[in-house]
């Protein structure tokens, strides 16, 4: 019988993308959506429900955060030293099961502490899963597998917004919850089975494939100056500078994510139905421009200016909507369409830059370092958007913030004197650039 034909270079990046992709991708949904059906809770009835004022709302749903910052490094370095695969099985069962138990809690007190640890357990999971994919991806498709990764996000709040007010229409807010957090759980038993931490552990590459890729990686890991410690990662100029900005930008992102559908609600006063649909738009037209610019940025080999402009456009876009008021409201919400876009469009260059700029032996620690800046953003963006809107009972000193926290954000990124790699590389032998097409998961 003769040898099988080995799989060619194209073929061995096909089966990478078409595999690991979409288990990515569906794993941060799940993720995105048990941290942010929240704010659907809110403004189909929680507060209401259960007696808590708008201050109250906005500590409950800042509370993930708390949580989300204690234990992303910790989680991280384990997951980098051990297994992606085993941290990321455990967190997506312990979330899926608490984000189910916020249905059938009756104390604001309670939903305090479940949210915390919602945040605790999902902490690790996005950093986690940009070093999973650095062990799978090259330098020069990373920029595009970062963005169906985090395509996770703006399509989940999208589908999120659509879905969960009919939801909350035909059943209640605590049915939501419920229906919304068991798939995580059944989830966590799928990706087990369906990854490996590493290609040479992967039963469905045969021995030539998996040198191919692990020899690939390799070479630019060999290519890099290591840090001494992991104190003086964490100093460098880079993950000082990227986490400060990443802060910044995410009071934007999580203020509009977790109040976007207050804010339609009151500025058009339909019901929670129409209010998710709406609130749905500005991450339809995000999921387009993640990827359009993502495949842009890994095809000319630049980071950096396939992000700060988007955020400079997202915070002038928030300025301009601020300006309009709610007299203008449809005008308005178009210009928080623009936003929105602008806001995500630079997710997939942007975490490509972060590991490509953080000392590579400390790189899951850096990234992490990165995204618990974020997750305090994160906090404040959802806390203090929420109060803002409370306490002056309009969205005009909220929108001035996030435009604010925006141009800031755009503003640190030249400043970062991060790794870049030229267009002139050749792509390595494992079929680097990302499949096009209908090749691309």
């Amino acid at each position: 019988m003769p040898a099988p034909t080995p799989t060619g270079p194209a073929e061995v990046g096909r089966q990478r993308w078409m595999r690991l992709l979409p288990v990515a991708f569906i794993t941060y949904s799940l993720a995105y959506l048990d941290r942010s059906n929240f704010s659907i809770a809110v403004a189909g009835g929680m507060e209401e429900d259960l007696g808590i004022t708008g201050a109250m709302s906005a500590l409950i749903g800042a509370s993930f955060f708390l949580g989300y910052c204690l234990f992303q490094i910790p989680g991280t370095i384990y997951a980098e030293r051990r297994s992606v695969r085993d941290l990321v099985f455990w967190c997506t069962l312990a979330w899926g099961l608490l984000a189910t138990v916020q249905g059938l809690l009756h104390s604001a007190v309670w939903l305090i502490v479940v949210r915390f640890l919602l945040g605790a357990v999902e902490a690790a999971v996005l950093p986690a899963m940009v070093v999973f994919l650095a062990r799978w991806f090259t330098k020069r498709e990373r920029g595009s597998a970062n963005a169906i990764l985090i395509l996770g996000n703006p399509i989940t709040v999208m589908w999120l917004n659509a879905v969960s007010g009919y939801i909350i229409e035909l059943t209640s807010w605590r049915e939501m919850f419920i229906l919304e957090g068991l798939p995580a759980v059944l989830w966590a038993f799928v990706f087990r089975a369906l990854v490996t931490d590493h290609p040479g552990q992967a039963k469905w590459l045969n021995t030539p494939e998996k040198e191919s890729v692990t020899t690939a990686l390799e070479a630019e890991r060999g290519s890099t100056t290591p840090a001494r410690s992991f104190g003086e990662a964490m100093r460098s100029r880079a993950v000082v500078l990227l986490s400060i900005q990443y802060l910044l930008w995410s009071i934007g992102v999580y203020g509009l994510v977790f109040w976007l559908p207050s804010m339609v609600s009151a500025g058009t006063g339909q019901e929670i139905g129409m209010t998710g649909l709406l609130s749905a738009i500005p991450f339809a037209v995000a999921a387009l421009l993640m990827v359009a610019n993502s495949r842009a940025s890994d095809r000319v080999g630049s980071r950096p200016r396939y992000v700060w402009p988007w955020l400079l456009l997202g915070g002038v876009a928030f300025y301009l909507s601020y300006l309009l008021g709610p007299s203008n409201f449809w005008p308005a919400f178009g210009l928080l369409i623009l936003a929105g876009g602008a806001m995500y469009a630079p997710y997939g260059p942007y975490f490509a830059y972060v590991a490509e700029s953080v000392p590579k032996n400390f790189a899951g620690a850096g990234v992490a370092c990165v995204n618990t800046a974020g997750s305090v953003g994160g906090f404040f963006g959802s806390y203090l958007v929420g109060w803002l809107n409370s306490a002056t009972g309009s969205n005009a000193a909220s929108f001035v913030l996030m435009a604010v926290t925006l141009v800031l954000a755009a503003l640190i990124v030249p400043l970062v004197r991060g790794a870049s790699y030229g267009s002139e590389e050749a792509a390595p032998a494992t079929g680097a650039a990302a499949p096009s097409g209908s090749d691309r998961a």
